[in-house]
């Protein structure tokens, strides 16, 4: 992998197996982390942040309680400094959701609900939004922190675990949800990415972040749909961890394999 960042946003889609995990470092070198992989990538997720040269994370973000999602963050949380974190209001009474309420309380952190219309302060040159939560849903997924992040002329839509319930509140905001690259929601399960939602969102890239799993994620609809219309397809249980840097106007793509 390149470490030339210099004046490029880096957007590491981490290989947490059947989970996900995003890794962003900006221009400046800020970070933010989106998720963290299951309760066994803890390791994984330390030598990761320590791999790409990260000992603080500026903004975190947990996009739901899942356990797939958020089960690494309690360690990350432990054993670096974190600015702020935000995760939507929605509890799980699972042991994953309270070790890391647990680590949260530790390190005195606050921590901001994750809904639309907020606009993280992270970088000058870089604009991030949430689109999502709209609406309160008591289903874990349609609670989901979905970000856009754009920098220049260039976009990343990371829609956590967001189904269709979601998307179609996100269509009625009035939002421009537009984005070169889109996270795939909900790992390529047909609970997401609703043609309707693929059109408006018009993705030059799609990442998966996909492992070996029993639910057949990727689904073949899903896989035929972005293909369909056009996409390029980056899958993490086929090409290890995806980096996707951009200048504000091209975008460099490098696979682990």
């Amino acid at each position: 992998m390149s470490s030339s960042s210099g004046n490029k946003l880096r957007v590491i889609f981490l290989d947490v197996g059947q989970g996900a995990s995003q890794l962003l470092i900006s221009p400046s070198g800020r970070t933010m982390l989106v998720d963290a992989g299951n309760n066994n990538m803890e390791q994984q997720m330390l030598d990761y942040l320590r791999q790409f040269g990260v000992d603080r994370i500026d903004i975190m973000v947990g996009t739901h309680p899942d356990a797939d999602h958020i089960g690494g963050l309690d360690a990350v949380i432990d054993h670096h400094e974190i600015g702020a974190i935000y995760m939507p209001k929605i509890q799980s009474n699972t042991k994953t959701f309270e070790s890391l309420l647990q680590s949260i309380r530790s390190k005195g952190l606050k921590v901001k609900s994750a809904r639309s219309g907020l606009s993280l302060d992270w970088d000058d040159e870089v604009k991030v939004e949430m689109l999502a939560p709209v609406e309160i849903s008591d289903d874990s997924n349609n609670m989901s922190a979905v970000l856009k992040v754009s920098y220049g002329g260039t976009s990343f839509l990371l829609t956590g675990d967001a189904e269709r319930e979601s998307e179609k509140a996100m269509m009625a905001s009035g939002k421009d949800l537009r984005a070169d690259v889109l996270l795939v929601g909900h790992h390529g399960s047909k609970s997401s990415t609703s043609l309707s939602f693929l059109q408006q969102v018009s993705p030059k890239f799609a990442v998966i972040q996909v492992g070996d799993n029993s639910y057949g994620h990727p689904k073949q609809e899903i896989l035929n749909r972005l293909n369909k219309n056009g996409v390029e397809v980056y899958r993490n249980d086929l090409q290890g961890t995806i980096e996707i840097a951009s200048d504000g106007q091209n975008y460099e793509i490098t696979t682990e394999r």
